[in-house]
């Protein structure tokens, strides 16, 4: 069975950092690669850069560390969503890896 993953999208970089560390200290999780999304409406939002958080572990941790870090990113830019999948299917698992960090 695949470890549950965490999904915290959040407004701006200095924002996922933050919350990043709040869920790796909140519980035995394990922080994977961030991605992010500049949509079209960028102008409009708080801060036009979206970036998400993954986070792994059982479902337990994944619960706990992404409370915590929702908690943290609402003091810092703000919560655009989250989500658990505490089993994600094969093709998900493919999808999860994709990054757009490393691209313009």
């Amino acid at each position: 069975m695949a470890n549950a993953v965490g999904i915290l999208e959040v407004y701006g970089l200095t924002t996922a950092f933050v919350a990043a560390d709040a869920a790796c200290k909140a519980a035995d999780v394990t922080l994977e690669n961030f991605d992010k999304n500049k949509p079209a409406n960028a102008e409009s939002l708080p801060v036009p850069l979206l970036v998400t958080i993954k986070i792994r572990g059982n479902v337990a941790a994944v619960n706990a560390a992404l409370e915590s870090a929702e908690n943290a990113a609402k003091g810092v830019g703000g919560v655009v969503c989250k989500h658990v999948i505490p089993n994600p299917e094969t093709d998900t698992e493919k999808m999860l890896k994709l990054s757009g960090m490393d691209k313009n």
